[in-house]
């Protein structure tokens, strides 16, 4: 996700969220399931029809049943991973690894590692779009995003971004959109044609990270490294409002079914939004969580709430060539958080 600040651990969550018109209703951690391995952590991907959490680990892919906590699996062969996709008619998974600009295939049902696919430097988010049949990863330092097919995972197109893209939504209608974080804006891709049709500015938004999608009210929620959502109208092309939200903020969410939007926030909060109209949104609450917790993922059939978190130490003194060090993680804590209503 974000390229300055992905890997850092996430951590424990406890949240009250208020869900017009029914009221408040409390979240509460249901379970804390220990995983343990090293290295750090991007990406949860929920896969829906399988049931299982997807976590990319730095060098491979923890599987983890939904429902039991169990680690299942393990998918190797990645080099900073980052994203993971499903692309279920095809009974492909996808996973992206960005330091040596590779996508790795995988078979839904046994996980079995398919293949290797080399796409641009620093590929990062990926999704795969129901309506166009392909996988789209976005592609940081190389300002692109790399079209593959999902059935060979051969990679069959190249859409010029000429910026660096983050998080990436699907319309599910053809159109894509996309964070453009050094540009401070979205861009609509044609999910068929292979090009950008049209892009806007998010300011006073700066450095846009997790993207989420309201689809039945054509709304984008753009979280912002500067402490603020930005809320866009995908029709009009036009920025709506923004909204504050916590510090360090990497990963966004949307729930059609409560109207509510999150933003996982880094300082150690989750900020929720609620959506009172397609133009009117409120702040409901900036839920104290732990500092680094900044991915996620949600279910939106049971609300859940899905975090991985460890515990780390101290943060070591600047040194030359590494001014802002990274507190280490201690070994062996990493774990899944299961929060229910």
């Amino acid at each position: 996700m974000n390229r300055v600040s992905r890997f850092l651990p996430c951590g424990a969550l406890l949240l009250v969220l208020a869900t017009p018109p029914a009221g408040a209703q409390s979240y509460h951690v249901a379970k804390t399931i220990k995983l343990g391995g090293d290295g750090g952590w991007d990406y949860v991907a929920l896969d829906t029809a399988g049931h299982r959490l997807f976590i990319a680990r730095q060098n491979r892919v923890m599987v983890v049943d939904q429902e039991s906590g169990r680690l299942l699996a393990e998918i190797p062969g990645l080099d900073r991973a980052h994203g993971i996709a499903f692309a279920y008619q095809a009974g492909r998974g996808f996973a992206t690894s960005g330091r040596d600009s590779a996508v790795t295939m995988f078979d839904l049902k046994t996980l079995k590692v398919l293949g290797h696919t080399t796409v641009a430097p620093d590929d990062d988010a990926i999704l795969f779009d129901l309506a166009s049949q392909h996988v789209f990863t976005f592609n940081g330092d190389a300002h692109s995003a790399s079209v593959l097919d999902p059935a060979s995972g051969a990679r069959v197109g190249t859409i010029d971004l000429g910026t660096g893209p983050e998080f990436g939504v699907s319309a599910g209608d053809g159109s894509l959109y996309v964070n453009l974080e050094d540009a401070g804006a979205v861009a609509q891709l044609d999910a068929a044609a292979l090009r950008v049709t049209r892009r806007w500015s998010l300011a006073p938004c700066e450095s846009p990270s997790g993207l989420a999608i309201d689809r039945a009210h054509h709304r984008l929620f753009s979280v912002c490294r500067n402490k603020v959502m930005a809320i866009s109208d995908a029709t009009a092309g036009k920025l709506i409002t923004t909204l504050p939200i916590g510090g360090g903020v990497d990963a966004a969410a949307f729930d059609p079914g409560t109207g509510l939007a999150f933003a996982s926030n880094g300082d150690g909060t989750l900020t929720v939004v609620h959506e009172d109209g397609p133009d009117a949104f409120h702040v409901v609450a900036n839920v104290p969580t732990r500092r680094g917790a900044r991915t996620m993922a949600l279910d939106e059939r049971s609300h859940r709430v899905y975090l991985v978190t460890a515990e780390f130490g101290p943060t070591p003194a600047a040194a030359a060539g590494q001014p802002r060090p990274r507190p280490p993680i201690v070994p062996g804590t990493f774990a899944l958080m299961v929060l229910e209503p």
